[in-house]
């Protein structure tokens, strides 16, 4: 079996912090029928997943990485219209996943 690398180990608690966000604050707003209840999902996944973009990575990362996050959140909307609310939802949760990933091996590895 292939060992996993390091970087990647490390850049997958924000990775998973993000995904959760967006996943289960669609979910929340979904199964509840409150959408202020999946909003703070979101905000407080959202926060923490900056939060740790911005310890392993620096605040330039974590910005860019936090307005992505909030771009796919806004941008799943109206995808949503096209593919579906839930493969939306996965989609852009898999953009941001992805995104976060690369970023903080990135860093990893410069340090």
């Amino acid at each position: 079996m292939a060992k996993v690398p390091n970087v990647l180990v490390a850049a997958a608690p924000a990775a998973l912090t993000a995904a959760s966000g967006l996943v289960g604050g669609y979910g929340v707003a979904r199964w509840s029928g409150r959408r202020e209840l999946g909003g703070a999902v979101l905000a407080v996944a959202g926060a923490g997943a900056a939060a740790q973009w911005h310890r392993s990575s620096g605040a330039g990362t974590a910005a860019a990485l936090t307005g992505l996050y909030v771009a796919a959140f806004g941008g799943s909307h109206p995808l949503a219209k096209r593919i579906g609310a839930w493969p939306s939802v996965l989609a852009v949760t898999g953009v941001v996943a992805a995104a976060s990933t690369a970023a903080t091996a990135l860093s990893a590895r410069r340090k």
